[in-house]
């Protein structure tokens, strides 16, 4: 962000009322013709005074006429650097209006007074080119800056402008280009935002067909009588149970995601035996690991105790992180469940010995339907909520969760909760 602080102190006073900078600059001018006239020349009062006179009331007439003309027709002028090729000029004429003047109490020669009259409007000439030169300049840069402008609102986001200096033009130019940066990142994000909406109408359809498909197929089959061997049947009814369990299970993940994206998620907390808690939850995988052939292990310490959480939401995290761990973890794999408390409270770690995660999803694991190439995939289901809805949850309890690789192979996630 640009600091204009101190321009605000500095110049604010000036800014509400313009015609100020014209009064303190009248006011400067005679202070510094008075003293140095007094100083270098021991002028006598009556000299001063005169001299005094004499300025403020040609200072005072072509100031007047300048600002008038300024209102009346400069603000509407349609450059920037016409404006002020203007005022370098106007400013130009006063400086010899106003020494014409003293020079017509100074000079007792007529050729004194006009060759000091051609000086001066030599000297009028190049000062008002100096200006031109650093006005073309100024508006220079202005000019880019609008033609970036316009290349932004064209579609073009990767716009900027080239800033030298500090003036105000370089912190407007320097304030463009964080804007039109801002802007590209939001963009960005639209467009991954809408990839991944449109993801999750894939993969919500997909993951939602699949087993009603399967189910509609066996219940057409049992109503029909297609299918008589008891054997057969009771494998239809587990099958039929088990695609219902798990379209529940998606369909909770759903609600869930969006209670804490509506900020909505109610967490009622109590004093829980957190190592009970742990037990609970890897019971019920603990079938699911034999029939996979992987060693399911936990380790807890003995200082664990008890914590203040929401038990059904911090078991459905832990129900989350084993059910990753177990779906990624080979046959004849381990995955380990290790609870400790450290000094910021209760830390959770759920270990594999599966493939890991890819480097680049690392970062991402914890967004919303975010699927890695090599952390999710089609084949292995899930519409990359779990991670999400883990996060959430944490979060909530005013705790932390992050993911990592770990260095002799598999992957480890693992929560803090205070």
């Amino acid at each position: 962000m640009i600091n204009t602080r101190p321009q605000n102190k500095y110049f604010n006073w000036f800014s509400r009322a313009p015609w100020r900078i014209l009064a303190v600059g009248i006011l400067l001018a005679l202070t510094v013709a008075v003293l140095l006239m007094k100083a270098l020349m021991q002028a006598p009062f009556n000299e001063i005074a005169a001299l005094a006179a004499t300025l403020t009331v040609t200072s005072l007439l072509s100031m007047g006429l300048g600002y008038w003309l300024h209102r009346r027709g400069w603000t509407r002028s349609p450059s920037l650097m016409l404006t002020l090729a203007m005022t370098y000029g106007w400013a130009a004429l006063l400086t010899l209006f106003n020494v014409w003047v003293m020079a017509q109490q100074m000079f007792v020669s007529d050729h004194d007074l006009v060759l000091s009259g051609v000086l001066l409007l030599f000297a009028a000439i190049i000062a008002t080119t100096f200006g031109v030169f650093a006005a073309a300049s100024l508006t220079d840069g202005l000019r880019q800056l609008a033609r970036s402008a316009q290349n932004i609102a064209e579609g073009d986001l990767t716009a900027r402008v080239a800033v030298s200096g500090r003036d105000e033009v370089a912190q407007v130019g320097k304030a463009f280009n964080e804007m039109a940066a801002q802007l590209q990142q939001a963009a960005a994000q639209r467009a991954e935002l809408e990839t991944l909406r449109r993801d999750l109408i894939a993969w919500t359809s997909h993951d939602l067909r699949t087993p009603l498909t399967s189910i509609r197929a066996m219940v057409e089959a049992l109503h029909d009588g297609m299918v008589n061997d008891p054997e057969t049947v009771q494998r239809y009814y587990g099958t039929i149970r088990a695609d219902v369990i798990a379209l529940n299970s998606l369909i909770d993940d759903l609600f869930e995601m969006a209670q804490l994206d509506a900020g909505g998620l109610a967490l009622e907390k109590s004093l829980y035996a957190f190592v009970d808690l742990i037990s609970d939850i890897l019971g019920g995988f603990r079938v699911l690991a034999e029939q996979r052939g992987i060693d399911l292990q936990a380790e807890m310490g003995a200082d664990v105790g008890q914590v203040q959480l929401n038990a059904p939401k911090i078991g459905r995290v832990l129900a989350n992180l084993l059910s990753n761990a177990l779906r990624y973890t080979p046959e004849g794999g381990q995955v380990r469940v290790t609870a400790v408390r450290v000094p910021q409270g209760v830390q959770v770690t759920v270990q594999d010995s599966g493939p890991g995660f890819h480097p680049e999803d690392v970062p991402r694991i914890f967004e919303q339907f975010y699927r890695g190439e090599q952390a999710r995939s089609r084949s292995t289901g899930g519409a990359g909520l779990g991670l999400a809805i883990a996060r959430g949850v944490v979060e909530a309890h005013d705790g932390r969760i992050w993911a990592e690789n770990v260095a002799e192979g598999g992957a480890r996630v693992s929560f803090i909760l205070p």
